[in-house]
Order: structure tokens, then sequence, then C-alpha cells
């Protein structure tokens, strides 16, 4: 008898041969008759009205030929003795069937290869659907990743050799300790990706030190202590995205951007945002534009300084955009010395899948999840992994419910996890109003603050940061910034996506970045002439901010937090951070 934590058994060759083989003969049947109807298909016409695009050698009708025969050759394969599954000789990428059982058993193998093909089908099956418009084959596309994501073997139990050995080794173990993390996340109404309790906010994330000195409605404003004898005249506003937590920027001390920014010398403040809750449902757009505007005054005050550095991230660069444009309006542009756009959108005609979400349907539902007046982070948060289901979803199933293994202790994930809420008039305002009617990228669409919003009349100098990878803000997406803007601008591509391209300290040495300083018309002019400089952009921006104003002077008075007319009001990261 075998011991639990020998490897299971397996069917040889053989006896797979042997078992399969009238299941096998029946597909195989089955398959024949499928290429023969794809032929027939192919040489009748095409009935008057009904799927009019269908016609006589189309791709589809091609693609469907391809998949019958492709499929009939697996089965061939796997069903004659003796014969080649082909599996050695084609490498494993796709890390999901990383395990070599995947490709070493024939089990295995089959249900991979089967699957492999079935799912390249789907997928290009949907860019072969013609008198479809590009928003619906969006839609469809999306759809079918995630039907074909969710569908993989290695999302079950009994067609996951990791997950059969590791229930016999631990006698079931694995599947109580994985029926516990779900029973948990569904209790929380949150699928978890980190180990609980791992990270605790001023301790091992968000550590760089400093104080909250003003405390709005909708922000607090944190002031970090400088970490040099002198520092850059003009200080330097952050404004995060308002769906998400500040602290992307102030992870563990290794990865933070802003205690590496205090240490270049500069004089960092970061705007918090308030969770939403039911005295929020009336905050709109201009909210959020007046806050970032209070918040560049309230600064300059302080420190007796004519302007401001600012950088936005996300859908905050999206807003710094509109306060651009009303400081413009208003001919107050010089408050704002400089600005930067950390992946963020200003123009949403290539906004990617995000767009998906936003139909009629779509939008009442959002409705229908804020009662009163709020938006609650768990579903965006929903949305944005499902983006990434692969990674973001189906890797934790495994991992966590079908394998039981611990989490990680991953500050990125903790930070993925800690949700945000929404005003609801906001956001679906932004929703409908930016993503699906594109009215910020129309002069004077839009109005804020009484002003009509014209990108065209910001000469303000932006350098603009785009993440090569980026699912959230496609690099396509954000290079529509340069049709917009009047000034000087410096467009940059980093390496990797949304969070690890702009989180990119240079003591890593990861990734890369790619710059043009030659005129351009287009994105493909940009790359085609661009110049790639291994491991991190943030140097890069620092010179870049350097030649904006070099001026440095002594760190003394309203320099440190507390010291001027601003007392401290408690010590960084805050209050705002941790409502829920």
């Amino acid at each position: 008898m075998a011991s639990q934590t020998e490897a299971p058994n397996m069917p040889s060759l053989q006896d797979m041969q042997r078992w399969t083989w009238v299941i096998g003969r029946a597909q195989q049947l089955m398959l024949e008759h499928g290429v023969e109807m794809a032929m027939k298909a192919g040489e009748a016409p095409a009935a008057p009205g009904v799927l009019p695009n269908f016609a006589e050698g189309s791709a589809l009708v091609e693609a469907a030929t391809d998949f019958w025969s492709e499929n009939l050759k697996l089965w061939q394969r796997f069903l004659t003795p003796g014969g080649d599954t082909g599996s050695p000789q084609t490498p494993v990428k796709d890390k999901r069937f990383a395990a070599p059982e995947w490709s070493e058993h024939p089990v295995f193998d089959l249900i991979r290869q089967s699957y492999q093909l079935i799912a390249s089908h789907m997928l290009n099956a949907v860019d072969l659907v013609d008198g479809v418009d590009e928003a619906e084959k969006q839609k469809l596309r999306f759809a079918t990743r995630s039907v074909v994501e969710a569908m993989s073997p290695s999302n079950f139990a009994f067609t996951n050799p990791q997950v059969m050995k590791k229930t016999l080794e631990t006698g079931g173990e694995n599947l109580l300790r994985g029926l516990e993390h779900m029973l948990r996340d569904m209790r929380q109404g949150q699928l978890t990706h980190v180990q609980p309790g791992a990270f605790e906010l001023g301790r091992n994330i968000a550590t760089t030190p400093g104080k909250v000195v003003k405390r709005a409605p909708l922000y607090e404003l944190i002031q970090y202590s400088p970490a040099t004898d002198t520092v850059y005249e003009t200080p330097l506003v952050i404004f995060p995205p308002w769906i998400n937590r500040f602290y992307i920027l102030d992870l563990s001390p290794e990865k933070s951007f802003i205690r590496w920014a205090v240490e270049q010398g500069l004089t960092v403040f970061m705007v918090s945002w308030k969770s939403a809750d039911a005295s929020m449902k009336d905050v709109i757009w201009d909210d959020y534009v007046a806050a970032q505007i209070d918040a560049i005054d309230t600064v300059r005050e302080l420190l007796g300084t004519e302007s401001a550095h600012t950088i936005g991230y996300c859908v905050a660069g999206t807003t710094l955009a509109a306060t651009l444009a009303v400081l413009a309006g208003k001919g107050e542009a010089e408050k704002v010395k400089s600005a930067t756009f950390f992946t963020a959108q200003v123009d949403f005609t290539h906004a990617g899948e995000l767009k998906t979400f936003i139909d009629d349907e779509q939008l009442k539902l959002l409705e229908s999840l804020a009662p009163e007046g709020f938006f609650d982070g768990r579903y965006m948060a929903a949305t944005f992994n499902l983006l990434r289901g692969r990674d973001l979803v189906w890797n934790y199933v495994v991992n966590n419910y079908l394998l039981g293994q611990d989490y990680p202790a991953f500050d990125l994930l903790h930070w993925n996890g800690d949700t945000t809420n929404l005003p609801a008039k906001w956001h679906r305002a932004y929703l409908t109003d930016l993503y699906r009617d594109n009215k910020l990228a129309v002069p004077k669409a839009l109005t804020v603050l009484g002003v009509p919003l014209d990108l065209h009349a910001v000469t303000t100098p932006a350098y603009v940061q785009a993440g090569r990878e980026d699912h959230i803000a496609p690099v396509e997406s954000v290079w529509k910034i340069t049709d917009h803007f009047s000034g000087p601008l410096r467009f940059v591509l980093a390496g990797s996506g949304h969070i690890a391209g702009v989180v990119n300290p240079p003591s890593a040495g990861k990734y890369q970045y790619w710059t043009n300083d030659k005129p351009v018309e287009s994105l493909d002019e940009f790359i085609a002439g661009a110049t790639e400089t291994k491991g991190s952009w943030w140097p890069d921006w620092l010179a870049w901010l350097d030649r904006q104003s070099s001026v440095k002077v002594p760190v003394k008075g309203a320099r440190v937090p507390g010291k001027g007319k601003l007392n401290a009001i408690e010590d960084a990261p805050g209050s705002y951070v941790r409502a829920k």
C-alpha cells in the first residue's frame, strides 16, 4: 500500500489507451462529422438576411474547419499506440501548466492540449466575426476570454494533477484549508490575495515620516519630513487615485516613491482622499477639482511659493488635467509649475476593456448597488481583478482554495485589496461623461467650477508616463494626451503595467523605459525611434523636474511639518486612509 507522501499511481499510456478508446472513437466520429458539416457550410450559399457575413470561404468557416481538423489530429496522436503527443517538442509557456505532470503524463497532457486548442480557437473566432462594431466586439472579446479562463482544467480539482497529488499527500487537508479560505472570503465579500494581518499602516507600509497638516471634508493633506539639509524651492503635491489608497506610492520603504522623492530633496505633500460614505452622496467631479486646487493653494500659501509641481496618478491624473484647464480658463495657470501624469487618460477613444462595463445595463446595475449614495469599493476591485482574471482571480482559486496554500505576505497585494468607496453620483458621471461619451476630449463639452474645459488651453509643462503592458490605461490611450496639451511635453514609455510600471524604484534594477527626444506625430513613430534605458524611469523624471526649477533653499520653518502656519494634526499616514 502506497504511503500518503508518495505521488498517486497514475494509469500507464497503455491503460489510458484502453479505457479511452471507446470515448475517443466516439469523439473522433463527431470530429469527422464536424469537418464534413463545416465543408458543406462553406459550399452552401448564405440564406438571405441571416448571418450575411458567414458566406462561402469566410474566415469563420475556415477557422471552424481548422479547429475540427486540429482536434481530430490531436486525438489521433493520443489514441495511436506508440504515437507521439508532440509535447516534448512544444515547450509549455503558460504558467498555469508549468508543472511537469501537464506535459509528462499522457492523460493531463491530453487535457491541457485539448483545452489550449479550444481556447485558442474561441479567442481567435471573435476577431473573425464581421458585421459587429468594435465596441460590441470588445465586449464579446472580454466575455470570451473570461469564459476561457474560467474553464481552464487547472481550476478544477480532478483535472489538475498538482491538486490531486496534494490531496493524496495531505489526506484532503488542503481542501479543508481551502474551504476555510473560501468561506472567509465569502463572509467578507472579497477575494483575499495576501496573508491577513501581515501588513499594518505606519508599521511596515506607509511608513515615510510626516504629519497631517490639513483635514478637509474630502481629503487630508500630508506633509513629509525632509531628509536633506536643502530642498527644491518648488514643492511637490501628489494626487493619488481617489479609487484607491494613496500608499501605493508608499509601500515598503524600499519601494516607496514618496520616500525616494523626499531623499532627492523634494518637499512632498500627499493628498489622502476620504473613502465615500452616505454624507458624500452629492459629491461630483467639481468637488474633486476644487479639492486639488485647494491643496495646491494651501501648499503655496504655507511655503510662500508662487507655484507647485503636481503629480496625478490614473483617474487623479484625469482630474488634474481638468484642474489645469480650469486654472488656464481663470488665468491662474502659473499656480502649477509642472504636471506629471502616471498612467492617466484624458481622451478615452482607446480606453481598453474597462469600456465594456459602461453600457446601459451595467450603469443600471451600478445604481442598484449604491442605495445610500456611495459605491462599495469591493465591486470596483472585483472589476479590476476581472481584467486580469488569470492572475488575480483564478490563480488564487487554485493556490488558496484547491491547494490550500497560505497567502503570501506581499505589500502590493495588500494594497490591492484595501478598497475605497466612491460617491455614486460622481462615479456614474465619470463613466458616462468620460469613458462613454469622451467629453473631456471635446473642447468646452464639459464645464467644471463654471469654466468650460478646453485641454488645448493647457500650456503647463507636462511629463507623461505610460506602461507598455498597462491593461487599465493602455499606452495608446495615454498617448492621446499629446494630441490635446499645448505646452512642452515629455512622453516616457515604461516597462510593465499600471502598477509595477510606476512603482519601480531605481534600487530594484528592474524593467526599462523608452524615450524619444525627436518631434514625432504618432505613438508608432515614437516607438520606432525610441531609445531604451535599463532600470527605473524615476531618475529621468527627477532630471526633467530639475530643468523646470532647480533653485534650492535651506530646510527651516514651514519646510518642517507643523512648524509653519499649519499645525500638525497627527502623524502620517493619517486617519482617512484607515477608514473603511
